[in-house]
């Protein structure tokens, strides 16, 4: 498996941006399809954007035009940048590696308020 420590929430204002990073442990992440996720309170943990090893994205619909993902394989880093942020993007922000194992962080709290 692969261990993931996400940094980079916050709060910050409707229409604001923040970059969320997520460094993995291990020689393994070249390997793996990077996520993010996130789970609003009461709601179930969903999809916002994955990342193949050929760089391939996939978004939710919700975040496209609005929210990147880029990795790093040099630094085993996977980038999440949100920009036009609104307060429905309020949420944990969870990392996650597949290859063959799937792998989380702890998650990262985004808070979009004024």
């Amino acid at each position: 498996q692969v261990q993931l420590v996400e940094s980079g929430g916050g709060l910050v204002q409707p229409g604001g941006s923040l970059r969320l990073s997520c460094a993995a442990s291990g020689n393994i992440f070249s390997r793996s399809i990077m996520g993010w996720y996130r789970q609003a309170p009461g709601k179930q943990r969903e999809l916002v954007a994955t990342i193949t090893t050929g760089r391939t994205t996939n978004y939710a619909d919700s975040v496209k035009g609005r929210f990147t993902i880029s990795r790093d394989n040099a630094k085993n880093t996977v980038y999440l940048q949100m920009n036009s942020l609104k307060p429905e993007d309020t949420a944990v922000y969870y990392c996650n590696a597949r290859d063959g194992a799937t792998s989380w962080g702890q998650g990262t709290q985004v808070t979009v308020s004024s």
